[in-house]
């Protein structure tokens, strides 16, 4: 029997301590508590440290409160101007109202779903009015913007507290860029084309003028060139008409002796002719006819 009474005494002992430990729970910082009794909440605790409960009939539900980041996969979307474009988006909230988070949600899992939905039918909404040229400018800002206080708005009934929604990316399709970059650089290649067929007409236009400016030079020198050399013919004729006035027999003599060196250089080395030949006359006379 006292080994009965010893062991119900154990069970009991066990029975109390953990009643004991379940009765009580530990609250961290940047948590909160929700307590739940047989299915409904009951109390919300937001100060850390040990807390305690109805064991058996409570239960403790944690969360987060801390600020929280969504970044779901980039999805594709269709502007304004028909054009696709790949947007990812990141997204920063928090639990605000733990009892409505609980309601509507229950867990983290499903608020990041319910999060990502609403931040992609609103992307979708903004984006299909706006053309490609407002995400390139300024007026893309205003867009985020919009889009941040729609999801802010849509998420504030769930308990959620939505501080920032931007765009990390938004870059065009595979597909699209591909297109893209294929006609920029056919009109790269046109452009290319008609500079190069500009760059031959010029370049025709400089060879002809070139070649006017040669023919215009080279006729005006060919033109001075004759001047001069008809002055310089004239002033030669002016004189040996001097020379040949002053001594005609002498000029006669120094002529034949001319022409005999030319006739004599441009001759074989041996010359044959008769004694009573022209050419020797000037020889056998001299230059006054005198004897030889």
């Amino acid at each position: 029997m006292d080994k009965q009474w010893r062991g119900i005494g154990w069970a009991a002992g066990l029975a109390v301590v953990w009643l004991a430990l379940s009765a009580q729970y530990t609250l961290n910082e940047g948590q909160k508590a929700l307590v739940v009794r047989l299915g409904a909440p009951v109390n919300v605790d937001g100060e850390p440290g040990l807390k305690f409960k109805l064991p058996l009939v409570d239960s403790v539900q944690y969360y987060d409160t801390r600020l929280q980041m969504l970044a779901p996969p980039p999805e594709q979307v269709i502007l304004g101007d028909e054009k696709r474009l790949e947007v990812e988006t990141y997204t920063r909230y928090r639990i605000a109202d733990t009892l409505r988070f609980y309601q509507a949600l229950r867990t983290e899992e499903q608020a990041r779903a319910q999060l990502t939905q609403l931040v992609s039918t609103s992307l979708r909404r903004e984006l299909g009015k706006a053309p490609l040229t407002d995400l390139l400018s300024p007026g893309r800002r205003a867009i985020v913007a919009r889009i941040q206080q729609e999801v802010a708005e849509r998420a504030r009934p769930l308990g959620l507290e939505v501080t920032e929604v931007q765009l990390h990316r938004a870059d065009l399709p595979l597909e699209t860029s591909q297109a893209i970059y294929d006609r920029m650089k056919s009109a790269r290649q046109q452009e290319a084309k008609e500079l190069r067929a500009q760059g031959a007409e010029w370049a025709q236009q400089i060879q002809a003028k070139a070649e006017r400016d040669r023919t215009v030079i080279l006729s005006e020198a060919q033109r001075q060139s004759a001047i001069i050399h008809g002055e310089a013919d004239a002033d030669a004729g002016r004189t040996l008409a001097q020379a040949f006035s002053k001594d005609p027999k002498f000029y006669k003599f120094y002529r034949s002796l001319q022409t005999y060196r030319q006739s004599l250089a441009d001759s074989a080395p041996t010359l044959v002719l008769s004694p009573d030949s022209a050419l020797l006359h000037d020889l056998k006379t001299g230059p006054a006819g005198g004897k030889p």
